[in-house]
C-alpha cells in the first residue's frame, strides 16, 4: 500500500482519540492522604530520621501533581489545536503549530500530530508515534502510544505488527472505564484477528457497549466483536454486532469485505454496503440465449 494512501473508510474506523489524560485532582487526592498519615506517624515517633524520610516523600509528591497539573493544561491546549482543524489545509496549520508551539517528543502534541496525520497518512502517523520512546513515558500514557499503533496497524491489514504491540498493554493500570474500554477495543480487535478470538470474546462481555458514557468507545468495541465473533464462527453474534455498527457508521462495515475475514462475515457486509449505497449491487444475470 502506498504510504501517501490511506486504508478504505480510515477516518471512520479510527475513532477519535484525545491525548491521554493524568488527572490531577485524583492524583493529588492518592497521594495526599497517605502523606497526611505519614506526617502524624512522623510526629508520633519524633525523630529527625522519621521527618527526613516523610519530607523526601511530600517532595517527591508535590512534584509529582505539579507534573499532572502541566501535562492536563498542555493537553487541554493541544485539544483546542487538534478540535479546529477540520479540512486538510487547516489539519497541516495544526501540524505547523503543534511542531513550533511544543518540544520535539512532547507526547501530547506526538499523539495529536498522529491524530492530523491518520486522516490523509497513515503510515505517516505511524512513523510520528513511533518517535516516542516508551521506556520513558508513563506507563499508562505508553499503553495509549501502543494501542495508537496498533490501531493503525489494524487499519492498513498488519494485525500481526499490532498483536505484538497490544500483548504488553496492562489493563490494570488504567482506572477509567473509558479509556479502558478504548484500549480492549484495539487489543481484542488484534486478538481475535490473530488466533485468540475466544480470549477477545471473554474482554469484551465485560463492556457494555450501549453503556451512554462509553458512546465514543461504541464503534470501536462492534468493530472488534465482528472479528472476534466471526473468528468462532459465531455468525449470529457477529450479524448482530456488524448491524449495530452500520447505524453507527456504515462506512466502518467496509473494514469487514476483505481478506482473511469469515467468508460469512464478508458476505452479510458486502450486503449492507450496496444497501447504504456504499457498493454497487451486483446483477446476476441469467444464461445467454
Amino acid at each position: 500500500m502506498a504510504a501517501s494512501k490511506r486504508p478504505p473508510a480510515a477516518e471512520a474506523a479510527a475513532p477519535v482519540r484525545t491525548p491521554p489524560k493524568l488527572d490531577a485532582k485524583t492524583l493529588g487526592l492518592r497521594i495526599g492522604i497517605p502523606i497526611v498519615i505519614a506526617w502524624v506517624i512522623a510526629a508520633l515517633i519524633r525523630h529527625w530520621i522519621a521527618y527526613t524520610v516523610v519530607g523526601v516523600l511530600t517532595a517527591a509528591a508535590i512534584g509529582l501533581v505539579i507534573f499532572a497539573l502541566t501535562f492536563t493544561r498542555k493537553t487541554q491546549r493541544v485539544q483546542s489545536i487538534v478540535g479546529g482543524a477540520k479540512t486538510k489545509e487547516e489539519r497541516k496549520a495544526a501540524i505547523e503549530q503543534l511542531e513550533t508551539e511544543f518540544k520535539k517528543g512532547d507526547a501530547a502534541a506526538v499523539f495529536a500530530k498522529a491524530q492530523l496525520q491518520m486522516q490523509e497518512d497513515p503510515q505517516a502517523a505511524l512513523l510520528t508515534l513511533e518517535a516516542i520512546d516508551l521506556q520513558k513515558v508513563a506507563a499508562p500514557i505508553a499503553d495509549e502510544a501502543r494501542a495508537q499503533r496498533a490501531m493503525l496497524h489494524l487499519l492498513l491489514s498488519e494485525p500481526q505488527k499490532a498483536r505484538v504491540l497490544v500483548d504488553s498493554i496492562d489493563l490494570q493500570r488504567h482506572n477509567d472505564q473509558k479509556s479502558k474500554a478504548t484500549l480492549a477495543s484495539v487489543i481484542c480487535e488484534a486478538w481475535a484477528r490473530t488466533g485468540q478470538a475466544k480470549r477477545a470474546v471473554e474482554i469484551l462481555e465485560l463492556f457494555d457497549a450501549d453503556d451512554a458514557a462509553l458512546a465514543d468507545v461504541r464503534p470501536g468495541l462492534l468493530r472488534a466483536k465482528v472479528f472476534a465473533y466471526g473468528a468462532l464462527d459465531d455468525i449470529k453474534s457477529a450479524r448482530t454486532a456488524m448491524h449495530q455498527l452500520a447505524k453507527v457508521d456504515a462506512r466502518i462495515v467496509a473494514g469487514f469485505a476483505q481478506k482473511g475475514v469469515h467468508p460469512l462475515v464478508v458476505k452479510e457486509a458486502k450486503k449492507i454496503l450496496e444497501r447504504s449505497g456504499m457498493m454497487p449491487k451486483q446483477v446476476v444475470r441469467g444464461p445467454m440465449r
